[in-house]
């Protein structure tokens, strides 16, 4: 094997020092992310997502940041209430970084400061609630969170877009309480429930009851004049057509009551009011006043005398 000249020695090590001069001196950065560059362990510029060059030897690489949307785990944690109630809380945190030369050297470890940041304002917020508002106010737990941590995090370069309470979890005890709790309230408001509807029954039943007197004592009163102004027209007719026509009113009357009583299937036995011959002068009477003559006097009573009204004189006729 031939030995290398002086010559080829030199000139394999420049074309080395070559190849390290140009790797040391192009810099690709992927999308997404934006390094810093520092020369002589100063800040001097960022490197944006390309094919980037740097004085090879005197520029370097000092962070390599993301500048995309970063979620955050804020890990869980006992958090004690303002009524001494302990939970237990986590949550999440989406940050982004918007100046990368603050989130490079403002801050040590922006990571570590967020979430040390998070946790120490998750426990400040619930600390003023007491259990009940914590359990039922996460979206106003959310926005003071999201308040305090984006002012927080300006002067570092990141924008805080959103905070969110994942779990917000009670001792076993605790849950047991509020079950029992939560049952006792309901069985009271079934019963006060059930007892406003039998009220309102009963409310509604007795307005049934007055709606129907009124209506019943309507029906009455409208009957009652009914029967004053038909008693009035008879009173007006026979003082105008004398009494013979009054008589004619009273024979009409006389005969359907007998019709209706001598009608009646469910009876066997028929009480006439008076005798047979008062009957038949009366129904003479009322042809008469239909003929327009004079009647006739009633006829004599067997033995002489005039038949009795009413149902003293009556006796008892057995139909056939």
């Amino acid at each position: 094997m031939p030995e290398l000249s002086l010559t080829s020695i030199v000139l394999i090590a420049l074309l080395l020092l070559a190849v390290l001069t140009v790797a040391q001196g192009i810099r690709t950065v992927p999308q997404g992310q934006v390094w810093t560059v520092e020369r002589f362990g100063a800040f001097t510029r960022l490197l944006s997502p390309g094919l980037n060059i740097i004085i090879p030897f005197v520029d370097r690489v000092g962070h390599k940041l993301n500048v995309q949307e970063v979620v955050l785990d804020i890990p869980e944690q006992s958090v004690i209430t303002k009524d001494n109630a302990t939970v237990a809380v986590d949550g999440i945190v989406y940050y982004r970084v918007m100046d990368p030369a603050k989130a490079a050297y403002a801050v040590q470890d922006l990571t570590q400061a967020l979430v040390a940041m998070a946790m120490t304002n998750i426990r400040a917020v619930i600390g003023e609630m007491d259990l009940d508002q914590t359990l039922s106010s996460r979206d106003r737990i959310n926005t003071s969170l999201l308040t305090i941590l984006d002012g927080a995090t300006d002067p570092w370069g990141a924008k805080v877009s959103r905070v969110e309470i994942r779990k917000i979890e009670p001792p076993e005890t605790l849950i047991r309480a509020m079950n029992l709790q939560m049952t006792a309230e309901r069985e009271r408001r079934a019963s006060v429930a059930k007892a406003e509807g039998e009220k309102q029954a009963l409310v509604l039943q007795a307005e049934g009851r007055r709606d129907a007197a009124m209506r019943d004592a309507e029906a009455r009163e409208a009957l009652a004049q009914a029967e004053a102004n038909a008693t009035k027209m008879v009173a007006e007719a026979a003082a105008g057509a004398g009494a013979d026509a009054l008589r004619y009113f009273i024979a009409e009357k006389y005969v359907k009551a007998f019709e209706a009583m001598a009608a009646n299937p469910s009876s066997r036995l028929v009480v006439v009011p008076m005798e047979s011959a008062a009957l038949a002068g009366g129904i003479t009477q009322a042809m008469e006043l239909l003929r327009g003559t004079a009647p006739l006097p009633p006829p004599a009573a067997p033995g002489g005398g005039s038949v009795p009204g009413g149902m003293a004189g009556g006796r008892p006729w057995n139909r056939a």
